[in-house]
Order: C-alpha cells, then structure tokens, then sequence
C-alpha cells in the first residue's frame, strides 16, 4: 500500500512507525482521562503507560533474538542492525514486558492492581486498531491468498522488501478485520466502563473480546513466524488466546461473585445496589 510515509534526507519515514505512535499516544491519553473515576492519579497513570511502552519494546526485540539466537549468535551484528532496532520485535516478549512493568509499577506506587488494569487496558483497543492501520500501510501481518471480493493485492516492492509481503497475489485483508474487531472492541469497553460493576470488570471483558477475535482471524493469517503447532493445525497465538478467554472469564465470575446483589428496603421494595 505506501509503507513510506515519506523520505527526510536520507532518513525514511515510515508509516508504521507513525500510526503506531499515534496509536499509542490515542490510548495513553484515553487512559489518562479515565484515571479519576478509578480514583488514580491520571500522571501516575500517564507514566506507568510511557514506561509499560519502552519495557514492552525491549522485551519484545530480546524474545524476537533469543527466538532465532542461533542465527543472532552466527550474525551478532544484526542484534544491533537498524532492520532490528525498527523490528516491533515478538508479540509474546511486548505482553510479557507491558505485564511486568505495570505488575512493578503498581507495587511500588502502592496503586491497586486491577484498577490499574482496568484504566489502561480502556484504550488499549483504541490505539490497537490505530496501530493495524500501520500494518496494512506496511503490507506486514497479512492475509492467506483468497477470492473474496473484498481482497486485498499488494504492489508496492517496499512491503515485499520490508515485510516479506507476496506482490500480486488476492489476500484476506486480515489487518483490516483486527483494526475493525478493536474498534468495536473499544466501543465496546467503553459502554462497559460506564456501568462498571466490579473491579475487574473491564480487563476481563477485553481479554475475552481480544481472545475471541484473535483466535479467529489467525485462521485467516498467512505471514510466517507465527509458531504454527499441532501439524500446523493452529498456531501458538490461538494458545494463548484460549488462555486470555478464560483469564477474563475468571476475572468476571470472581467479581459477579463477590459484587453486591440487591438489598431490600423497609417497605420491602428491592433496591438495587
């Protein structure tokens, strides 16, 4: 599609880079606002989401060489080359290190876990679809070849360059199915966190939502890398959400559990709490 957003010099600019900051700025600045009505200090929150960002990146790029280490061994100098320093790295190393960080963050600012959660994960889905707008400009994450009428074909010889996307070919235009799947996700979590509960309620909601919508569309994923398992019958990613669907639906039988149900008053009409 246009993976250059444009030249500065002899710098290139490229459009991922600059949707995923946008999308990262969007949900930092969504989380921000909600803040208060979790009673947390919105800047509190603003700097635990810069330094969930910079610990998700870094982790990410070491599980993206310990993934290959015996290539990164044979070439050390790639470990510090510019295709792996503009490389996003691996998906499971950026969850591993955003959960730490704020696992960290929160225990030493003294700051209640699940509100954290529920305050930051709100734009997440925001910024998540931001960012797979970037992907579809790069031609990165794409689809298996298919007929569908609404297919997708790839021309540009910096994609197939930069992301290895095959040229010419009808695909699933699977970034495009994630960016709409967040948005409504993100619809979703905000309709949500106006009749919040319990807490809890919002992080579980958008691991079931995230988990369900990325255990579908990796049936429609043709980029390779994805560590496929089980004879390539489904891949490590549709694992994993399997896990976060049922992660949420813990989260939200403990808080239905434990939330308060409806008291009766002195005239004996229920009042709901």
């Amino acid at each position: 599609m246009h993976p250059i957003l444009f030249h500065f010099g002899a710098i290139n600019i490229y459009t991922y880079g600059v949707l995923v900051a946008a999308g990262v700025l969007f949900g930092l600045w969504y989380a921000r606002k909600q803040a208060p009505r979790a009673g947390l200090d919105p800047n509190k929150i603003w700097n635990l989401g810069i330094y969930t960002v910079l610990s998700a990146l870094m982790l990410a790029k070491i599980w993206l060489v310990l993934s290959d280490w015996d290539y990164y061994v044979a070439t050390p100098r790639d470990i510090f080359s510019i295709s792996t320093f503009q490389s996003g790295g691996t998906f499971y190393g950026g969850i591993a290190g955003a959960v730490l960080m704020m696992i960290l963050y929160s225990h030493f600012q003294k700051m209640p876990i699940l509100p954290v959660l529920d305050t930051c994960v709100a734009g997440l889905p925001l910024g998540h679809a931001i960012g797979r707008l970037g992907c579809f400009a790069a031609g990165c994450c794409y689809g298996k070849p298919t007929t569908v009428a609404w297919g997708v074909t790839f021309t540009n010889p910096a994609a197939a360059d930069l992301a290895g996307t095959p040229l010419g070919v009808h695909l699933h235009p699977t970034q495009l199915y994630e960016a709409a799947a967040e948005f409504l996700n993100f619809l979703i979590l905000v309709r949500v966190s106006k009749r919040q509960g319990f807490t809890g309620q919002i992080i579980g909601t958008y691991l079931i939502l995230y988990g369900t919508e990325r255990g579908i569309i990796e049936f429609f994923r043709g980029d390779p890398g994805r560590t496929m398992m089980f004879h390539d019958a489904v891949s490590l990613m549709q694992l994993v959400s399997v896990g976060l669907i049922f992660t949420g639906a813990f989260l939200w039988w403990r808080g239905m559990k434990d939330a308060p149900g409806p008291s009766v008053s002195a005239t004996g009409t229920t009042v709901a709490r």
